[in-house]
Formats: C-alpha cells, structure tokens, sequence
C-alpha cells in the first residue's frame, strides 16, 4: 500500500469521530489539523503537527509556511491522500484530506469528521503530497 493510500485509509478510519477543536486522537475528538496529523502519521510522515493556531482571524501565507516542509511538497493536481487546504471564509483556513472523488474533514458544523464528495464549496487554497519515504529512499539510492 503507498503512503497515498494509507492516509486515505487512515482518514476514512476516522469518518464519525467527534470534532473538538485541537483534537488529536479519534477517541476524543479531532479537528482539521488532527485529522491530517492522523492520516499523514498514518502514511509516514514524522515531523512537527502545528498547535495553537486559533480557529479563525489568520493569514493564508502563515499556513502555507506551517505545512511547507521537506516530507510535503506542493502539488497542482491533487491526487487521493494529499493535504487541502481551503479558504472557507475571511481569515479562516480548513485542512482536509483528499479521497477519490472527495475529501475528508473535520466539519466543525456537523460537529464530526465526514467524507464530501467533490466539488469541495470552497476555494482551494494550496495542497501538498506526502513524499514517500521508501520512493524518496530508493531514488537517493540511485
């Protein structure tokens, strides 16, 4: 299974967790920053997860510079198992997880994490692949 694959897998796990602000963990409740914790955790990814962000009020670029780091790289075409990250409204930000012909998120509304078929209702702002780290390996190998 590659790294794409298993976020998805882990994403789609936590359909029907309870959304909590700051949330981590499936048990308790997670957000958006949670949830893709959880699902780029699940593909491989072993760096910093963002905390203390507040839920509204911030600027694209300071996300943009949160998620820019050497496991993640930007992508024009997202593909199942990326990061999204969209405008849903002025100052506001949402994560997300691509899925095929959706996406997954925390939907503080609904007040759970669902699956969305696409088109998502807000604008996309940036996404990002996880590198997968046997792929990476063996083209370092070479």
């Amino acid at each position: 299974m590659s790294a794409r694959e298993r976020a998805v897998v882990a994403a789609r796990a936590a359909v029907g967790a309870r959304y909590r602000l700051q949330g981590r963990e499936i048990e308790y409740g997670l957000d958006c920053v949670g949830l893709t914790a959880l699902a780029m955790r699940a593909a491989g990814y072993k760096g910093p997860v963002p905390s203390g962000y507040a839920l509204r009020g911030g600027l694209a670029d300071d996300f943009l510079e949160l998620i820019d780091t050497n496991a993640l790289i930007r992508t024009d075409r997202p593909a199942a198992g990326d990061v999204l990250l969209f405008a849903t409204g002025p100052g506001q930000f949402h994560l997300a997880v691509k899925s095929v012909g959706g996406f997954v998120h925390a939907d503080a509304m609904l007040r759970r994490v669902v699956e969305r078929p696409d088109p998502a209702p807000w604008p996309l702002v940036a996404a990002w692949a996880l590198v997968d780290a046997d792929a990476a390996e063996a083209m370092l190998a070479r």
